[in-house]
């Protein structure tokens, strides 16, 4: 008699149902799992017979027979051990098939029977939700995660004889968390790195602080010690907290990579992904043989950081282009294309020149027109096109490096500023399933960033002395948006344009 249990598999950050069948055929004693399983999950046969075994249980004498369906749905990870495991114990009549109609079980087997920790358990289990699954049975370190989901009743097991006793003599105990008050007590903790320790930069922390207020990307362009670096990783201490779709899509994410701590199961802050100029273009964008979320997706929701820009690759560079337009990213394959979401702030840093010192005033560039102008070809005009903030950072005076930072205002007033400004984002967009300005398409900058004559006047002068493209001089308006926004202004007005225009100067034409 064929048994079914049932569990589930991850195709890019979602997961659908699969049903673990099992058979026992009178033929000489093996193990065979069929049902496109990778290498992985063919080890099974190995752990699941030792598991079992030196859990006190009978293993069949015969051959089983597994089949994953369905089939045609590639199966990787070891995820599936105790779901075969439970499998071949109803085979042995130790359990039986009406006691697990309603459980779906996850969780990989060490050699004595304990049941391991898995990457993707919220996946999996928001999976069997939208199966209809009331049960699941999941690794104890797994269960504050897999709890996230809302309504799947969540078991948290050590080792496979506590999963088989749950039937039949002591039930596990359910995990339950209260996700709204997690976030929230989550949220309060401190930032590493704040503006207060800042000295001067007036400009740059204005930029920055409209670029987390309105999910804009942003160049900072300086000689080097002018703070680029600093004030980058301040800049996570400014940005809004997540919404609870945020934090459980993020955690989605996080969850398949195997990025998540077993005492914080929830992603309660935005990513700051630095990346070294050293990484692939692949690791940016994602893929593999067995495609995997690269940093452009750890970065969704949050900022991706560049530094040293111009040092990455040219190729690596231009794969952003797409995502920074999209906000997602399509890995395609021979058999499969599989979708990540990649809605990210970039944050890049760079010298003006080779040399560094173009334009400072106290020291002298070294470099030559041509050797400019090629380090700056390094950035491609379309690639720049997608930069809506682009500022130049000057080192700072003796007089700004002696001075105390006690007058410096510090990243937690910023920060209710930039939340202000999101909350009005957030009540004008409820119902175009966008968040910030930057995600406005061109139907919906029609909609909501309209201008009066006077400023469309402006904005003639402006397209023809800056040869804005029709790209940049749509996001000239989202970031005008953005502007009117903090200003808690219903309107654009001329004023939110002009500073809107002098922070999408291009660095092509910037002397430093």
């Amino acid at each position: 008699m064929v048994n079914r249990v049932k569990t589930s598999a991850v195709v890019g950050i979602n997961a659908y149902e699969v049903s673990v069948e099992t058979d026992v055929v009178n033929l000489l004693p093996a193990m065979a799992i069929v049902g496109l399983p990778d290498t992985s999950v063919n080890e099974a046969r190995d752990r699941v017979k030792s598991a079992i075994k030196n859990s006190g249980y009978t293993f069949p004498s015969r051959k089983v027979v597994v089949n994953l369906a369905p089939a045609d749905l590639k199966k990787a990870g070891t995820g599936f051990d105790l779901p075969i495991a439970i499998g071949i114990i109803i085979e042995e009549e130790v359990l039986t098939s009406e006691q697990v109609k309603d459980y779906a079980f996850i969780g990989e087997l060490s050699l004595d029977g304990a049941i391991r920790a898995v990457p993707g358990v919220l996946p999996l289990v928001l999976g069997l939700k939208d199966a209809g699954i009331k049960n699941v049975i999941v690794p104890m370190a797994n269960a504050k995660e897999a709890a996230l989901n809302g309504s799947v009743n969540v078991y948290g097991a050590e080792h496979l004889t506590d999963v088989v006793n749950h039937f039949t003599q002591t039930p596990l105990i359910q995990t339950k968390i209260d996700i709204e008050k997690y976030l929230k007590e989550q949220m309060e903790s401190d930032y590493p790195f704040d503006f207060r320790d800042v000295k001067g930069q007036q400009k740059a922390k204005r930029a920055l602080e409209i670029a987390a207020a309105g999910g804009h990307n942003i160049l900072m362009t300086g000689s080097p010690g002018s703070g680029k670096t600093l004030m980058a990783k301040c800049f996570a201490s400014i940005l809004p907290p997540l919404e609870l779709e945020e934090a459980l899509e993020l955690t989605k994410i996080y969850s398949i990579c195997g990025l998540l701590s077993p005492d914080e199961p929830l992603m309660v802050k935005r990513p700051f992904r630095a990346v070294h100029h050293t990484a692939s273009a692949n690791g940016i964008i994602g893929g593999g043989s067995t495609p995997k979320p690269g940093e452009i997706t750890l970065a969704n929701r949050g900022v991706l950081f560049l530094d040293e820009m111009v040092e990455f690759p040219r190729q690596v560079l231009e794969v952003l282009r797409q995502p920074l337009e999209d906000g997602e990213i399509v890995i395609s394959r021979a058999k499969h294309s599989i979708k990540y979401p990649a809605n990210f702030m970039l944050l890049g840093a760079m010298n003006p020149c080779p040399c560094g010192f173009l334009g400072d005033k106290e020291k002298q560039c070294t470099c030559t027109d041509f050797q400019i102008n090629r380090y700056k070809a390094k950035l491609s005009g379309p690639l720049l096109d997608r930069i809506d903030i682009q500022i130049d950072v000057p080192r700072l005076t003796p007089a700004e490096l002696l001075a105390s930072t006690e007058a410096e205002e510090d990243s937690a007033a910023i920060r209710q500023r930039v939340i202000k400004a999101r909350k009005i984002q957030s009540e004008r967009y409820k119902n175009e399933n966008i968040l910030t300005n930057s995600e406005l398409t061109s139907d919906l900058l029609k909609k909501y960033c309209q201008i009066d004559e006077k400023s469309k006047e402006l904005m003639k002068v402006a397209i023809v002395k800056y040869q804005l493209s029709g790209r940049k001089y749509d996001r000239v308006l989202k970031l005008a948006r953005t502007i009117a926004d903090l200003d808690g202004s219903e309107n654009i007005t001329q004023l939110h344009l002009m500073q809107a225009l002098q922070y999408k100067m291009d660095i092509s034409n910037s002397n430093g």
